[in-house]
């Protein structure tokens, strides 16, 4: 009555085999999702493709960002999210920081436009502004520090149409 049955023993093994391969594969699932490129892709978005000079802010919960033509991407310890901009184009203003060599995306000009300074206070003329933003959108794009929040200002100053997110 109290015999063991080698085919009950298989099974047993069997299944402390699963047990322990089921609780491996759920150990490896990360504790939550990675940043929210999206939501910062469709405020871009919003705020870009509007006819108007506008700004709308997104908050953040990364620890790098990195502004690109046609993408932004978001990166921490939960891994790496990318989304694409419809955005036709935008012009990233990156605030500079130790480690970044200062150049064409760093221009104190186009940051003090994204603050909230008049472009005609900033530059001197519409020509100097389209020849920053065409300076900051040909720089490389590169992982930086991520601020809090992200800014997107849709600036028109003349003729020039200027989407800055930074």
């Amino acid at each position: 009555m109290f015999e063991t049955h080698l085919d009950a023993t298989y099974a047993w093994l069997g299944l402390a085999v699963v047990s322990v391969a089921a609780v491996g594969v759920a150990a490896a699932f990360p504790a939550s999702p990675p940043p929210d490129a999206d939501g910062v892709a469709r405020t871009v978005d919003s705020v870009a493709d509007g006819s108007y000079p506008a700004t709308a802010e997104h908050g953040i919960a990364a620890d790098r960002l990195r502004l690109a033509e046609g993408s932004v991407s978001l990166r921490d310890e939960r891994g790496t999210a990318r989304a694409t901009l419809d955005a036709p184009r935008i012009t990233p203003v990156v605030r500079p920081t130790a480690g970044v060599t200062p150049g064409a995306a760093t221009d104190a000009r186009l940051r003090r436009v994204l603050d909230g300074a008049p472009p005609d206070a900033a530059f001197d003329d519409p020509a100097s502004f389209a020849a920053a933003a065409e300076r900051a959108r040909a720089a490389d794009a590169r992982w930086t520090t991520a601020p809090r929040r992200i800014t997107v200002r849709r600036v028109h100053y003349g003729d020039v149409r200027v989407t800055l997110v930074g």
